[in-house]
C-alpha cells in the first residue's frame, strides 16, 4: 500500500460540488448499455492503449503486465504484457491472478455498507462496541471524541500512516491485532481531526466484520459480494490459487528480478490481501458504474446502488493538485478525497475520477472509474510497489480524447421542463410575471418587474430575433439548470434554479448574451 499523503483539507473543500440485501440463486449481472456507435469509437482506440502498457511495463521493468477496460457494464478489451512466473515462463493473461493489495479494502469497505445495511451496525457506532479492547485506548488529548466505524473508513481514526509497516503484517493472527490494541496504539492525531492513510483501521474493520457477521471477513466478502458477483477465481490466500494461474511477485535489483516472497493471508488481509484476474475484477468495476445514474429500477446487485454511491462519496477532503498535467501537457488541476475504501479525484472542468491504487512487496494495481462516461480501467503488475496508475490515467486520458466520446447526461426533471416552457412565455415582456403562479415567494422581492423587463428586451434586441427552436434545458441537478434561445446575431442564455417546494418554484434566475 505505498500511497502518495497530500494533507491538504481546507483547500479541496472549496472543489467538492458535487433492501436490505436478499440472497442471490444466480449471479448478480450488470446492466449492459449498447451503443453500437459509441463502441467503435473506443474500439479504434486500442492499438494505441496495448501500445501505451506495453511501453510502460518495458519501461519500468515489469516481469508481466495485465489490463482491462471496462465500458457500460462489460469487459471490452484486455491485454497483458511478460509473465506471471520468470522461471516457469508463463505467460500473463486475463485470467492471470494478481495479488492487488490496497485495492482489497473497497471490499472491505463494501461488507461494512451491507452489514449497515442489514441493520447490525451504525456507521458512527464507537469501534469499542466490537472490539473492548479499544474502550481502553489512551489519545492524545483527554478531550477526544472515541473512534467510530466512519473514521476507519475514511483514514481518519488518528492512527499514524503505516506503509510499509503495514504491508509486512498481512498474516497477522486476529489475536496479534488485538494484543495490538491491549498492549496500547500510538496515535498521530486525535480521532476525526486528520487524513492519514492507515491499514491498521482497515484491519479493524475486517475483524468488526467477523464480531459482527460471525464469519471471517474472507468468508463473509466471499459469501456476499464475490460469488454474487460471479468472481469465482478471486481469493485470499495464495495457496488456494491453481499454480499455473499465480502471479509471483519481483523486485527489480542491480538490473535483475528477484521473486519475493508471498505473505499468507491473515487479520490485515482485509486491507490488503485480495487475489484476482483482470476477468473477474472487471465485475466489481461493472458493479461501482452501475451505481450511476441513480434511477427507479429494481435492485439486482448484491449491495445497494445508494450504498455503492455513498461508497464513492469524498467524504475526507484530503489534497488539491493545481500544477497537475495531462499526458499531454494540458493543465489539469485536480481535488482529492478520501471515500470509503476508494479515492476520489474531482478535475478543474467537474470530470469525476473514483478507484484505488494497491502496492505490495512483489505486486502494484490500480483501478479507477469514470461514472459520467460509463468507463473503467483496470491494471495489475508483478513488481514491488510498481506505479500503476500513471500509466492508467495515460490510458483513460488517450481514450477519452481519441475516442471523443462525451459523458453521459443527466436528463432533465419534468418541473425543470415544465418551469421552462412557463418562462418562455413570459419572455421577454413579462407580462403580468407576478400573477403566473410560478415564482418563488423571494422571487419578486430580489428581482424587480421592471428591470427584468428592460434586461430581457435589450438582450433579445441584440439576438435578433430566434430563428430556431428553443433548447433542450441542460440539468445541473433535478432543480437547477439552463436553455438556450437561439438568435440571428447571438444566442441566449437563461439559468434558472428552483425552491425545495412542492411544487418547486423558481427562485433565482440570470439571463446573458452568449456569441455564436
Amino acid at each position: 500500500m505505498k500511497q502518495s499523503s497530500i494533507f491538504i483539507r481546507s483547500i479541496g473543500i472549496a472543489f467538492l460540488s458535487l433492501y436490505s440485501s436478499i440472497l442471490f440463486a444466480q449471479t448478480y449481472k450488470p446492466p449492459v448499455f449498447t451503443d453500437s456507435a459509441r463502441l467503435k469509437r473506443i474500439e479504434a482506440t486500442y492499438p494505441v492503449i496495448d501500445k501505451i502498457y506495453k511501453d510502460y511495463a518495458e519501461q519500468n521493468h515489469f516481469p508481466g503486465l495485465v489490463y482491462g477496460i471496462v465500458v457500460d457494464g462489460k469487459l471490452i478489451h484486455s491485454g497483458s504484457v511478460g509473465y506471471t512466473d520468470l522461471k516457469d515462463k508463463t505467460l500473463a493473461t486475463s485470467q492471470s491472478d494478481f495479488r492487488i493489495a490496497s485495492m482489497s479494502k473497497s471490499f472491505t469497505a463494501m461488507a461494512i455498507l451491507k452489514l449497515r445495511d442489514e441493520g447490525k451496525l451504525k456507521l458512527d457506532d464507537p469501534a469499542y462496541l466490537y472490539i473492548p479492547e479499544m474502550k481502553e485506548i489512551k489519545y492524545l488529548t483527554k478531550d477526544a471524541s472515541p473512534i467510530t466505524i466512519r473514521n476507519l473508513l475514511t483514514h481518519s481514526a488518528g492512527f499514524p500512516e503505516d506503509n510499509p509497516w503495514g504491508d509486512r503484517q498481512l498474516a497477522n493472527t486476529d489475536q496479534e491485532l488485538i494484543d495490538l490494541y491491549k498492549k496500547g496504539v500510538s496515535f498521530s492525531n486525535d480521532p476525526g481531526l486528520g487524513y492519514e492513510y492507515s491499514n491498521l483501521g482497515f484491519a479493524t474493520l475486517g475483524y468488526i466484520i467477523k464480531k459482527v457477521s460471525g464469519k471471517s471477513y474472507q468468508e463473509y466478502i466471499t459469501e456476499n459480494i464475490l460469488k454474487p458477483l460471479g468472481m469465482t477465481h478471486t481469493y485470499y490466500e495464495y495457496d488456494k490459487v491453481p499454480k499455473e494461474l499465480l502471479a509471483h511477485g519481483y523486485r527489480w535489483i542491480d538490473n535483475q528480478w528477484v521473486e519475493q516472497p508471498m505473505l499468507h493471508d491473515g487479520s490485515y488481509g482485509a486491507m490488503g490481501g485480495m487475489i484476482t484476474t483482470i476477468e473477474d475484477f472487471s465485475k466489481y468495476v461493472a458493479l461501482h458504474l452501475s451505481a450511476w445514474p441513480p434511477r427507479d429500477d429494481a435492485e439486482t446487485g448484491p449491495v445497494k446502488r445508494s450504498s455503492i454511491r455513498e461508497m464513492q462519496y469524498p467524504w475526507d477532503v484530503n489534497g488539491f493538485s493545481p500544477n497537475n498535467k495531462t499526458t499531454t501537457g494540458r493543465p489539469y488541476p485536480f481535488a482529492s478525497a478520501y471515500c470509503y475504501g476508494l479515492r476520489w479525484r474531482r478535475y478543474v472542468d467537474g470530470m469525476t475520477a473514483i478507484g484505488h491504487t494497491g502496492g505490495l512487496p512483489g505486486f502494484g494495481s490500480e483501478w479507477t472509474i469514470y461514472p459520467e462516461y460509463g468507463i473503467g480501467v483496470i491494471s495489475f503488475a508483478n513488481l514491488t510497489y510498481s506505479n500503476a496508475g500513471t500509466v492508467n490515467i495515460q490510458v483513460a486520458d488517450t481514450l477519452l480524447r481519441l475516442s471523443g466520446v462525451k459523458p453521459r447526461q443527466l436528463p432533465p426533471s419534468a418541473i425543470l421542463l415544465q418551469r421552462r416552457d412557463e418562462l418562455l412565455k413570459l419572455l421577454p415582456d413579462w407580462n403580468n410575471a407576478q400573477a403566473s403562479g410560478i415564482f418563488a415567494q423571494n422571487f419578486f422581492m430580489d428581482y424587480f418587474p421592471d428591470k427584468l423587463k428592460a434586461e430581457a428586451a435589450e438582450i433579445f434586441a441584440k439576438a435578433g430575433v430566434p430563428i430556431r427552436p428553443v433548447g433542450d434545458v441542460v440539468p445541473e441537478n433535478q432543480l437547477r439548470g439552463y436553455f438556450m434561445i437561439y438568435g440571428e446575431k447571438a444566442n441566449i442564455k437563461i439559468s434558472f434554479t428552483l425552491t425545495p417546494e412542492n411544487p418547486a418554484l423558481i427562485q433565482a434566475y440570470h439571463i446573458e448574451l452568449v456569441a455564436k
